[in-house]
């Protein structure tokens, strides 16, 4: 069972135990407990068959029991007693947005509602704006939220950051540019530079918010949108992205973006520890418990500053530590592309690129890179266009001619040398030592169980003539699962071996993930941030690595390409 799995049925139950009016902090420690588990780079099955798994952080005796009971058995008893009470429905409606459990409970309570058709049946005889602090809007809610629900039954599709960010950006800058807008900000999962985001929040602060609303209303991105207002207004664009875009007071700004940026789980964090402190954190301020006054700040880091922390950078506020490492005044100075003075990975029109070797070597000399690694494919590569060893050769030598001429850049002869089923990899030892630099990566036969490719991985990370390991799960983001590695064991054998590993920026890829990445870090792996660019504007794609190892907590000391070349 993944973890995946695991943390989906903890959630479930976190919703069950609403559903039926538990107290808030069992159903946040089931919350969190999933998330948690989500996160975690080691099999937790295995952890809770060998009895480790009390290990990570909020998962006590209590909760072992049920993950065993889980992995065993299928099935969680105290979820299987909470349906045999619950329309199972009511789990089903409690996905719509804004739709909390203490409604859905209400709904089932006050109108019978025990599923979705209930419930449309409901909202369309106008019986759900009668009960009271409902009303119309929400039954127009609901109704789109049931058209959602069946359009996406397995629940909202998330897009690559890739495919969110453009879009984000061209409307922030539209803000902006607006005569009335004194300034505007990307906030939510799109500012925490996530591997996936499901919508866009945009937070601004104007002299006349109605108008900018309206302005940003009739953007050519936007598809269709709801009234503008001086709060803001709801945006879909063209491609379907959601937005919502958050007009606020220029003192209240910090709050808001603050709040709005997220994560939900560093914000749910955030507010159970101020409450000890005796405040109130919301988008609307800080509370005093006792005074009632409440404080409004037009920056974050004066946010964070009141509540007793360094300012958390967007990309660490994932509930992860970050919290306990701010009070101290122990964040790490986490790595800027600016730092980078290389990539590592690259192809030409030699094997699948669409770029000379000239033209790759412009384009990072324009990025003032130091240096670039040619790696085309090598032979066994699987999609034609595979380099064979008098070519490779004979490339080797032109990479030296192109170094004796006039260049600020130096290129590095090297090759993405694909790894056989049993850990060999292509060509043979002298024409690995030729080259400067070379990376191995899957490419062929994934479907080999866990054990099988991790042997075949840690082969290739003990090969001294392997420098570097390429993609190591081979997960394509929405379209190709990871294959079954134990990353643990993988990133303990690089560590012994000082094999590095990457973090491939390609926003496809981004894999290494931050999970992974940090455990490598942290175990002394030295990692590479790489684009794997197959044309010279990819050579961009270092963002969305830079984006991965800010996420991973990594600093430019733990990344080895911020360091001129070093063999």
């Amino acid at each position: 069972m993944t973890n995946a799995q695991i943390a989906e049925a903890l959630e479930e139950l976190a919703v069950l135990y609403q559903l039926d009016g538990a107290d808030q902090y069992r159903v946040l420690a089931y919350t969190n407990s999933a998330r948690t588990i989500k996160n975690e780079g080691r099999s937790v099955e295995e952890m809770a068959r060998n009895g480790t798994i009390t290990e990570l952080p909020g998962v006590g005796k209590t909760l072992e029991e049920k993950i065993l009971a889980l992995v065993e058995t299928g099935e969680i008893p105290a979820a299987a007693k909470l349906k045999e009470k619950i329309p199972v429905g009511l789990l089903e409606i409690s996905r719509i947005p804004g739709l909390g459990p203490k409604t859905v409970r209400r709904l089932h309570d006050e109108l019978d509602v025990t599923g979705p058709e209930d419930l449309r049946a409901a909202a369309e005889a106008q019986k759900v704006r009668e009960l009271k602090g409902l009303g119309p809007k929400v039954e127009e809610k609901i109704l789109a939220g049931l058209d959602k629900l069946e359009a996406e039954p397995e629940g909202p599709t998330r897009l690559r950051l890739d495919e969110i960010l453009p879009t984000a950006q061209d409307l922030v800058e539209a803000l902006r540019s607006e005569p009335s807008c004194d300034k505007a900000e990307i906030a939510g999962s799109v500012r925490r530079l996530t591997e996936t985001c499901h919508d866009i929040d945009l937070i601004a602060t104007s002299t006349d918010p109605k108008a900018l609303a309206t302005e940003i209303a009739g953007h050519e991105l936007v598809g269709e949108h709801g009234k503008p207002s001086d709060k803001g207004v709801k945006l879909t664009t063209n491609s379907g992205i959601d937005v919502d875009v958050r007009i606020v007071e220029p003192d209240a700004f910090g709050n808001l973006l603050q709040h709005f940026s997220g994560s939900g789980a560093h914000n749910a964090e955030l507010r159970e520890r101020a409450v000890a402190k005796g405040l109130h954190v919301s988008e609307n301020g800080i509370k005093h418990e006792k005074t009632g006054e409440v404080e409004l700040f037009t920056t974050e880091e004066e946010v964070y500053e009141r509540l007793g922390y360094q300012y958390i950078p967007p990309e660490l506020r994932e509930d992860r530590g970050e919290l306990d490492a701010a009070e101290k005044g122990e964040l790490p100075d986490l790595v800027e592309r600016s730092q980078i003075k290389g990539d590592l990975h690259c192809h030409t029109t030699l094997s699948d690129g669409v770029a000379s070797m000239e033209e790759m070597a412009a384009a990072a000399e324009a990025l003032s890179y130091e240096y670039l690694a040619i790696t085309d494919h090598s032979l066994s590569h699987g999609f034609g266009n595979n380099v064979e060893p008098d070519r490779l050769w004979q490339r080797i030598e032109e990479i030296a001619e192109f170094n004796n001429e006039d260049h600020a850049i130096r290129l590095l002869s090297g090759s993405e040398v694909n790894i056989h089923p049993n850990g060999s990899v292509d060509y043979d030892d002298d024409l690995l030592e030729a080259l400067d630099w070379v990376i191995a990566s899957v490419h062929t036969a994934f479907d080999e169980d866990e054990d099988k490719m991790t042997g075949r991985m840690i082969t290739a990370i003990e090969n001294p003539l392997v420098d570097c390991i390429g993609h190591p799960t081979g997960r394509l983001i929405n379209q190709r699962d990871p294959y079954p590695l134990d990353m643990e064991r993988v990133i303990a054998a690089a560590a012994e071996n000082d094999t590095l590993i990457e973090i491939n920026g390609n926003p496809r890829r981004r894999d290494l993930n931050e999970i992974h990445a940090r455990m490598a870090a942290e175990a002394g792996v030295g990692i590479v941030i790489n684009t794997d660019a197959h044309r010279p504007d990819t050579l961009d794609f270092m963002d969305y690595g830079i984006a991965t190892a800010r996420r991973a907590w990594l600093t430019a000391e733990q990344v080895k390409n911020t360091g001129s070349w070093w063999k």
